[in-house]
């Protein structure tokens, strides 16, 4: 409870110090009166915005490279700074707390449609002349699918695409030859994972860790629970697979922590320890991260293959996870903050952030082209690999998918522990619609 209240202390101060960067109270208010208008408003006086991250990875170094530096300078009276509140508050807190973002910066709408604090843009799209086709389609289906009556509650970023990290050095200590430039089947890299997890020297080296059963359903674009009724559909042929392949991963021998409690051994053992040989795992999660790293003196001599699949699915990718940017209902510089939005969706920022390591949103193959070419850590990889294969639209979420997680991390434990997967799935079956049925009723 302290710790909350100290949180929540630190959010309030922090609203008063972007309040007192809008520089004039009056002028906001009237912003948000010419917001109301049918006509684009021009910017002609000092606006501070108000930028928050939510449930994303987005390092400091992007947000001023993509961000903030481009916006300025594009918008003569627009500034805009990043809310960094402590990770211990969560967006409900924030929001009840009085500080207001602007702009939010995610891949998921549930809980701030929950809070009534989400815009629809459509209107907004009209009066700017938004041309929302420029967008790649798999992306704009993965938003259009939080709008009950058509709503469109954010405008894509950037596509966050899976890849195979491989570390150079563990192969080349074992003899392996490296991941083909050829798409991989599941079942070929848990083969080459044999032949990397082994402990060396009081060194535990890992092959291949995939994280478990849902980065596993990515390959198929799976719905934990039925995105209308939230019922369990852990019981269907595509996510038998998906157990299968799971625990087929998790019986490598020595692959298992010896810590009973976990099942995987998350990116620091790739980026930092540098005992992983592979991890799937999309662009923003390990890029940006490792380029901070590179700065500070350690670089990983790895490199980049295409992500593997199941047999049925080659030429296709995985669930690519929609980066997005959308205004809150709450936000008194709404012309301003949409202004920035389609700013950041104009040839030349998606150009910016492409240099910088993030796949466009926009349908321009040009700028695929430039991907990467300031971002030290990318100098010389394989970046072609990135676009091997056509990326999978995200799954339509039931707004309790986030609830019933800690049921599959559950099952992953029973999988990583040795119970059967017949069991395995319909215990975590039973478990989830119980939870979901006392979620509806309480809702």
């Amino acid at each position: 409870m302290n710790t909350t209240k100290s949180a929540l202390a630190i959010i309030a101060a922090l609203s008063v110090l972007f309040t007192a960067c809008s520089q004039d109270g009056k002028r906001t208010d009237e912003q948000s009166q010419q917001s109301l208008s049918d006509k684009p408003v021009e910017i002609t006086e000092p606006v501070n915005l108000i930028f928050y991250v939510s449930g994303a990875t987005f390092t400091a170094t992007e947000f001023k490279n993509q961000i903030k530096d481009p916006v300025e300078k594009k918008f003569k009276h627009i500034t805009i700074d990043r809310l960094e509140p402590p990770s211990t508050v969560t967006v409900p807190e924030l929001f009840s707390s009085g500080t207001v973002p602007d702009l939010v910066f995610g891949d998921n709408y549930h809980t701030l449609k929950k809070l009534k604090v989400v815009e629809d843009l459509r209107p907004w799209f009209k009066k700017y002349n938004f041309d929302e086709s420029r967008i790649k389609p798999y992306l704009t289906g993965y938003i259009h699918s939080f709008g009950d009556s058509g709503e469109i509650y954010g405008v894509p970023y950037n596509s966050n695409q899976h890849i195979l990290y491989y570390n150079k050095d563990v192969f080349d200590k074992f003899g392996v030859p490296y991941p083909s430039d050829e798409q991989m089947t599941w079942e070929q890299a848990l083969d080459l994972a044999r032949q990397l997890t082994r402990t060396e020297n009081g060194v535990q080296y890992i092959g291949l860790d995939a994280e478990g059963l849902t980065y596993y359903s990515r390959s198929l674009a799976l719905a934990t629970i039925d995105p209308i009724t939230g019922k369990s559909l852990l019981g269907s042929p595509d996510w038998l697979r998906v157990f299968n392949i799971t625990k087929a991963n998790f019986e490598i021998p020595g692959f298992l922590p010896k810590d009973n409690t976990k099942y995987l051994w998350g990116r620091d053992v790739f980026m930092k320890d540098r005992t992983m040989a592979m991890r799937p795992a999309w662009l923003a999660n390990m890029v940006g991260p490792m380029e901070e790293l590179r700065q500070q003196g350690i670089d990983v001599n790895w490199d980049i293959a295409p992500v593997p699949t199941f047999a049925d699915q080659l030429g296709k990718t995985r669930e690519t996870q929609v980066h997005s940017i959308t205004m809150t209902s709450l936000s008194k510089k709404k012309d301003a903050a949409f202004q920035v939005i389609q700013y950041l969706l104009s040839d030349e920022a998606q150009r910016i952030i492409s240099r910088n390591g993030r796949v466009p949103a926009i349908i321009n193959p040009e700028l695929e082209k430039e991907y990467g070419a300031e971002v030290g850590t990318l100098k010389g990889k394989k970046i072609q690999n990135i676009f091997v294969g056509t990326p999978l639209q995200t799954h339509k979420s039931n707004p309790f998918e986030t609830d019933i997680a800690k049921y599959m991390t559950e099952a992953n434990l029973d999988l990583a522990h040795g119970l059967d997967v017949n069991s395995t799935i319909r215990k975590a079956s039973e478990n989830i619609n119980k939870e979901v049925e006392r979620l509806q009723k309480n809702q």
